[in-house]
């Protein structure tokens, strides 16, 4: 009899139960055939008859031979302890109904959405890296150290108005009466600026609109004033549009454009930057229960969800971080081409409609109208 296993398993025991199982086996099947086959042919009814008890009895007494020593085997295999992992064997006393355990399909179902949310995010991140999509101007990919340096130029302090005094004075006395160059390849602010002046690029002439005043939004003068400024001139570019901008928030600008009969365009801003647009139809409802514009709900009209994702592109595409009064000039130029979205043909196909839409796509750079499938 062999050693007793850690498991508390007597393998030499198990093998001959389950031999001593075949053997039992055997014996039944004998017996059953000992029936079918019946008395066999005898020269005498009492000689078939008693050779087919005693061949029957011999079959029986088989079975319990072979039933005794198997109960006998049982005893000697042991009790496996109750510490013995069981890995796979385990799950094999679960509840094989799939409505009462439908662990496998759900775990079969989680397998198969990570892989493919895996292969996607891969897909993704390839095409994030070859286009790059940042859009401010402290997050340039071009380090410091190699981005080129623009020519040194002269800008002359400009003169001082009457009243005004200097908070400091040079060596040569007050600035008011001499003509100091400053070097602007590498724009620093100057030291001596004027009491009245808040923006530095007032003091060297650089302001954005000399004829306004100072409107320098960086340097936190009064952005609100430079963002309004740079809305109004767009707003006079283009007679079809019309541009009501308000600050619900306090501080971003949100801007309603009204294109025509046309269609209307939510434009949400962070300082010159925008950050999201909505395009809706023009008798279309904008405004929310409370009075503010919407700027989550999308159209019901399919034409206008496929202008407000083209819009979202543009977006991405007029991208100039150091110069965002030019993006935003950029994006509505591109946005007037709109007012004749129902009138204009496709470029290429020719055709008002198809798939019962107009052309929704327009060029970034010649404003052509071409359908969703034609552009490519």
């Amino acid at each position: 009899m062999a050693d007793v296993l850690s498991v508390g398993v007597n393998l030499e025991a198990f093998a001959q139960a389950i031999s001593a199982i075949q053997a039992l086996r055997s014996s039944v099947s004998r017996v059953f055939d000992c029936l079918k086959d019946g008395m066999r042919n005898k020269e005498t009814l009492e000689g078939r008859e008693k050779a087919f008890i005693a061949h029957f009895q011999d079959n029986l007494h088989s079975v319990n031979r072979d039933l005794n020593e198997l109960e006998r085997l049982s005893n000697l295999v042991g009790k496996p302890s109750e510490n013995h992992p069981l890995h796979n064997s385990g799950l094999l006393s679960l509840d094989p109904v799939q409505d009462k355990t439908p662990l496998y399909s759900q775990l079969l179902q989680a397998y198969k959405w990570s892989n493919k949310l895996q292969y996607h995010a891969g897909l993704a991140s390839g095409l994030l890296n070859q286009q790059s999509l940042k859009r401010s101007a402290n997050q340039m990919g071009v380090s410091a150290k190699r981005r080129p340096k623009a020519q040194p130029t002269t800008l002359v302090l400009p003169p001082q108005t009457p009243g005004q005094e200097p908070r400091g004075r040079s060596e040569r006395g007050p600035w008011t009466k001499q003509k100091t160059p400053i070097r602007a390849g590498r724009f620093q602010r100057p030291r001596l600026l004027g009491a009245s002046l808040r923006c530095w690029r007032c003091a060297i002439g650089a302001c954005y609109s000399a004829s306004t005043g100072c409107s320098a939004p960086w340097e936190g003068a009064h952005p609100f004033r430079y963002v309004d400024d740079v809305i109004s001139r767009i707003d006079r570019m283009f007679p079809e549009m019309t541009i009501h901008l308000s600050r619900p928030n306090g501080t971003s600008a949100m801007l309603l454009v009204t294109l025509g009969k046309v269609l209307k365009v939510i434009v949400v801003m962070r300082s010159l930057f925008i950050d999201r647009t909505i395009v809706k139809g023009y008798n279309e409802n904008v405004y929310t229960e409370d009075g503010k514009l919407d700027i989550w709900s999308k159209s019901n009209y399919q034409v206008f969800q496929k202008v407000t994702d083209h819009a979202t592109t543009a977006l991405l595409h007029y991208q100039l971080p150091q110069m965002p009064d030019v993006v935003v000039r950029s994006f509505m130029t591109w946005l007037r081409s709109y007012i004749k979205l129902f009138q204009a043909p496709c470029q290429r196909c020719g055709k008002f409609l198809q798939d019962g839409l107009p052309p929704t796509w327009r060029d970034f750079r010649t404003l052509e109208a071409f359908h969703d499938t034609c552009r490519q």
